[in-house]
C-alpha cells in the first residue's frame, strides 16, 4: 500500500513538473552549453587574429588576471561604481520612499515621475545625459552653468567616472525607491501612532521604529541593484568609451574591449567565468535575502 501511494505521489510530482520542462530545456541550452564552452576555452590561448594559435594553456589565462594591470584596474572600477552607485541609490531612494509613504500633495504623480527613470533604455538614457544635457556646447546642465563661468566645462571627459556614476544612480532610484516603499507600506500604522503618543519624535521613531522594518528591503534593493549594477556596459560604452585612458573601463567593458576588439578568446573566456561567479555569489546573498523577507512576512 505503501509502495503504491509513493509511486502515485511520484507521478503526480512529475506530472507537475513536465509543463516546465521545455522552458528548462531552454534555459539550460542558451544559459549552460555557452558557460561551459566558455570555461572550455578559459583554458586555451586563442586568439581569432591569430591562425594556429588554438592551443592548450592550462591556468595562464587566469593567472594573468593576478599580473596584469589592465584588469586590475577595471576590477577597481567595477567595485567603485558598484559601491557608489548602489550608496547613492540607497540613500536617495529611502529618502524618497519616506516622502511618498507620507500625504503629500500629488503623491501618485510624483511616484508616476520617479520610476520613469528606471523604464528608459540605457543606451538612450546615456545619451540623453551626453548631448542634452551634459554637452559642453548646448547642454542644458553648461547652459545653466553659463552665469557662474563653468558652461564650457566638458564634464564627460574631465569627469569621467563621476558622469557614470550620476547616470547610473539617476537610473537605480526609482528601483530602490520602489523596494523600499514596498516595506514601509508594510508597515503598521499604529505602531507609529503609538510611539508618537509616548513622545517619540519623528527622527526617533524613523530610528527606532521604521529603519528596522524597511532594513531587509534595502539589504535586498543593494544585493539586487549590485548584481545589475557590476554588469554596467551601455552607459560606459555610451558616454566614455572606458576612458580617458582606463578610467571607466569595468570588467564587463574590458571583457568586450578583450573579445570584440583584440579577438583574444581565452582571455576573454576567463575573465566572463570569473564575472560569472562574482555575479553567482552576489545573487546568492540576494536570494537568501528574499527568503528571510517571505520568511518575516509570513509569521505576521
Amino acid at each position: 500500500m505503501r509502495a503504491s501511494a509513493a509511486a502515485a505521489f511520484s507521478r503526480d510530482a512529475w506530472a507537475r513538473r513536465l509543463p516546465l520542462l521545455p522552458a528548462f530545456i531552454y534555459v539550460f541550452l542558451v544559459t549552460q552549453v555557452p558557460f561551459v564552452l566558455t570555461i572550455y576555452y578559459s583554458f586555451f590561448s586563442w586568439n581569432l587574429l591569430k591562425p594556429g594559435s588554438f592551443q592548450f594553456a592550462g591556468l595562464e589565462n587566469y593567472s594573468a588576471l593576478l599580473t596584469n594591470e589592465s584588469i586590475r584596474t577595471a576590477i577597481w572600477n567595477t567595485v567603485l561604481l558598484t559601491l557608489a552607485v548602489i550608496g547613492f541609490s540607497v540613500v536617495i531612494g529611502l529618502g524618497v520612499a519616506v516622502l511618498l509613504n507620507s500625504e503629500v500633495f500629488g503623491k501618485g504623480l510624483m511616484r508616476t515621475l520617479m520610476i520613469a527613470p528606471f523604464l528608459i533604455m540605457p543606451t538612450a538614457g546615456a545619451l540623453i545625459w551626453k548631448d542634452t544635457l551634459l554637452n559642453p556646447l548646448f547642454g542644458l546642465l553648461p547652459y545653466l552653468l553659463t552665469p557662474v563661468g563653468l558652461g564650457r566645462v566638458d564634464i564627460v571627459n574631465q569627469f569621467p567616472m563621476v558622469t557614470v556614476v550620476a547616470v547610473e544612480v539617476w537610473r537605480w532610484t526609482p528601483f530602490m525607491m520602489l523596494i523600499i516603499l514596498a516595506g514601509l507600506q508594510s508597515q503598521n500604522p499604529e505602531v507609529l501612532e503609538a510611539a508618537r503618543v509616548d513622545g517619540a519624535n519623528a527622527f526617533q521613531a524613523f530610528r527606532r521604529i521604521t529603519l528596522p522594518l524597511v532594513r531587509p528591503f534595502i539589504e535586498l534593493g543593494a544585493l539586487l541593484g549590485s548584481l545589475f549594477v557590476v554588469q554596467t556596459f551601455d552607459s560606459i560604452f555610451m558616454l566614455t568609451f572606458g576612458g580617458p585612458g582606463e578610467d571607466t573601463t569595468n570588467i564587463p567593458f574590458l571583457l568586450y574591449l578583450v573579445a570584440f576588439q583584440g579577438f583574444s578568446i581565452g582571455q576573454a573566456s576567463a575573465i566572463g567565468v570569473v564575472a560569472v561567479i562574482i555575479t553567482t555569489i552576489v545573487a546568492t546573498f540576494a536570494l537568501r535575502t528574499l527568503f528571510s523577507i517571505f520568511q518575516i512576512e509570513a509569521r505576521r
